[in-house]
């Protein structure tokens, strides 16, 4: 006997990095990032020996943004299509 493929029970499982608060965790966590490198960029211009190394938090900014902008993206697609319906 064949396993129905789409039963009407099925329920969809989230992954617990799609969970709402996981996600508002990492924009958090992010945006400390995000800080730490914008100052270590701050200082990295003030002190002329680091000046060769400040790629480093421009790094770690534009990855913080990233993943800030991208979970943000998730939870607005999330938030339009909940209200869509």
């Amino acid at each position: 006997m064949r396993i129905d493929q789409n039963p009407l029970f099925r329920k969809v499982i989230v992954p617990w990095y799609d969970y709402k608060s996981v996600c508002y965790v990492v924009i958090f966590f992010m945006a400390l990032v995000f800080l730490f490198g914008f100052a270590g960029i701050l200082a990295s211009r003030e002190n002329p020996a680091y000046h060769e190394h400040v790629w480093v938090p421009v790094l770690l900014v534009l990855m913080s943004g990233g993943v800030i902008i991208s979970t943000t993206i998730r939870l607005i697609k999330r938030y339009s299509r909940r209200f869509s319906k």
